[in-house]
């Protein structure tokens, strides 16, 4: 299962790690992968973040790189190797042969360039799903301008036949019309929403917690999302 998103920053890491919480509440053995980790001049990883949060069975960042660019752009400035598509495909296949699920945490948005193609062109988040084929998630903001940008990354991955639902990143303890409007938009494409400022929350809360954010598609066992919305706001 891919996650991906609308954008940076919108939750990618923290919605991996409440999927991996969920998944081995249920009983899963969850691997979490990282193609590509960008930024690591400046601190933490993204996989130091789900295993703080959830304590995955195995993790594996497959590439890192110090600039916070885009992965492929991070490669090239710091003259280091590119990874290469098929690296990531075998990578996952397999972890996949040892666990129950494998979460692959893109960078950036769906169309992001991930790394290099044996042929020398650049290859996606989308690339990858379709070449495992894997069903994706798509992690959205709840504000203003996500209806767009949801819609596009959604419209993106149908014409590629990849299957995928929507999940919040970030619910606000106060939301406004908007937050609410869009959520009455997003909802039949809706797999779950995390209340802001998930990421924070200790090690034990966060994964007790967790169910009740995902639907079962996610191994959660959300499934009213009008109550949930009360409940965290």
């Amino acid at each position: 299962m891919l996650v991906t998103g609308t954008d940076t920053d919108v939750g990618k890491t923290i919605v991996t790690a409440a999927i991996t919480a969920a998944a081995q509440a249920a009983g899963l053995r969850v691997c979490v992968i990282k193609p590509g980790q960008t930024g690591t001049a400046d601190g933490a990883s993204d996989i130091d973040t789900v295993t703080r949060l959830a304590a995955p069975a195995n993790t594996r960042t497959l590439a890192s790189y110090p600039d916070p660019l885009a992965p492929l752009a991070a490669a090239r400035v710091a003259g280091l190797e590119p990874l290469e598509l098929y690296t990531a495909v075998d990578a996952v296949r397999e972890e996949a042969e040892k666990h129950d699920l494998v979460l692959v945490e893109g960078a950036g948005g769906l169309l992001v360039p991930m790394g290099l193609r044996p042929s020398g062109e650049p290859w996606t988040v989308a690339d990858l799903a379709v070449s495992l084929g894997a069903p994706a998630v798509v992690v959205s903001r709840a504000g203003l301008g996500t209806l767009n940008h949801t819609a596009l990354t959604l419209e993106a991955l149908e014409r590629r036949a990849v299957p995928a639902g929507v999940v919040l990143g970030a619910w606000p303890a106060e939301p406004e019309l908007v937050h609410w409007a869009n959520l009455t938009e997003l909802v039949p494409n809706m797999v779950g929403a995390l209340p802001d400022g998930a990421g924070t929350m200790e090690q034990g809360v966060f994964q007790r917690s967790a169910p009740g954010w995902l639907t079962p598609a996610l191994y959660g066992v959300l499934d009213d999302w009008r109550t949930w919305a009360d409940e965290v706001s």
